[in-house]
């Protein structure tokens, strides 16, 4: 396999947008954990099925991992906060923000766009990741007209907000 330079590789990939989402669960305590993830997709409709990637570095997961659900919270334009919150590692990333426990005791976050509560179905090897297929238990949209948030070339922003941006440059 030909060697591709890192730094290249995240600046071509950085050219595909993407939604930004949080997955949240509990440990064995019940004491909710949650990440940032930009690599949420849907994976199959019949059964429907979802998907995300995790690196094995992430210290959130193994807590996560261990109850077997999971929620993925779709975040709305205006919760740039929030992601970083949850990308950030270590630290109480729940203090001082609403959230409230889904009827699958899952961790939702307040003011999200949706909402996927999932039970794991597989989880996969995939070099410095593993790629986590969940089945999907409960889904919930936002009754208030919200648009999500997205990551593009290394930035936050809204969808309009991102082409406006780039279409000017």
């Amino acid at each position: 396999m030909r060697s591709v330079d890192a730094q290249r590789f995240r600046a071509v990939l950085g050219h595909v947008p993407t939604g930004v989402v949080v997955i949240t669960g509990t440990d064995d305590d019940g004491a909710p954990h949650g990440f940032a993830c930009g690599s949420f997709f849907s994976v199959s409709l019949e059964p429907p099925l979802v998907g995300f990637c995790v690196a094995k570095t992430s210290t959130s997961w193994p807590r996560i991992a261990g109850g077997a659900r999971f929620c993925v919270n779709v975040l709305a334009e205006d919760q740039q906060d929030v992601s970083s919150r949850f990308a950030a590692s270590g630290g109480d990333k729940f203090g001082g923000l609403r959230w409230h426990r889904g009827s699958s005791s899952l961790p939702y976050l307040s003011h999200a766009l949706a909402w996927i509560a999932c039970d794991m179905a597989a989880v996969h090897d995939a070099g410095d990741h593993v790629i986590v297929v969940g089945s999907l238990a409960e889904l919930s949209l936002n009754p208030r007209p919200l648009k999500p948030l997205v990551f593009y070339r290394s930035r936050y922003g809204g969808v309009s907000e991102l082409a406006r941006r780039h279409h000017a440059s």
